[in-house]
């Protein structure tokens, strides 16, 4: 059985859809009841009595925690010698630089000669490094990539040379 929610007509008709008084969709009816109470319907909320008493200046005071600190026998030990220097990572600043710049010359330099810069400022900051390890081992480290930054700048640079001049000699020769 269909019905038409705008007028109320019932149709025995299944072929029909549309309502023959006003052309509204009509719905399928069946003798199906819905439930008054739906499964994900939630519980009801329960209020309790009193609410909790949270407030703090009714609390008793605690102790002061300078007390256990100044019984502490490796805190006195450690106040008599000193801290504890942990030992530090050489700084491989400009040398972790002059080998990005290196690979960069070598892979991305190519494109509109950004290679030309990035090259030479390649081998640049890698002499600076090394020179920098060379004066202060301690202090300064990164020999190996201050050395890869140098080795691909000028790789680049030799390369670019090379490019120029079989490019120059096609053009003033094979025309």
């Amino acid at each position: 059985m269909k019905r038409c929610l705008k007028c109320g007509q019932s149709y025995t008709d299944e072929t029909l859809n549309f309502c023959l008084n006003d052309g509204e969709l009509l719905v399928q009816t069946s003798s199906y009841d819905p439930p008054t109470q739906f499964a994900d319907d939630t519980p009801p909320t329960v209020f309790m009595n009193q609410p909790r008493a949270t407030n703090p200046t009714g609390w008793p005071q605690s102790q002061p925690l300078a007390t256990w600190e100044q019984n502490d026998p490796a805190r006195q030990q450690q106040q008599m010698f000193g801290a504890y220097n942990a030992a530090q990572s050489p700084m491989q600043t400009l040398a972790a630089i002059s080998l990005g710049l290196g690979v960069g010359s070598v892979t991305v330099g190519w494109c509109c000669s950004l290679g030309l810069l990035l090259g030479p400022a390649a081998m640049i900051t890698g002499f600076i490094a090394l020179s920098q390890n060379k004066s202060d081992p301690q202090k300064y480290g990164g020999r190996g990539l201050a050395i890869g930054g140098i080795v691909l700048g000028s790789i680049f640079l030799v390369l670019y040379v090379i490019f120029i001049l079989i490019y120059g000699a096609a053009l003033l020769f094979g025309g």
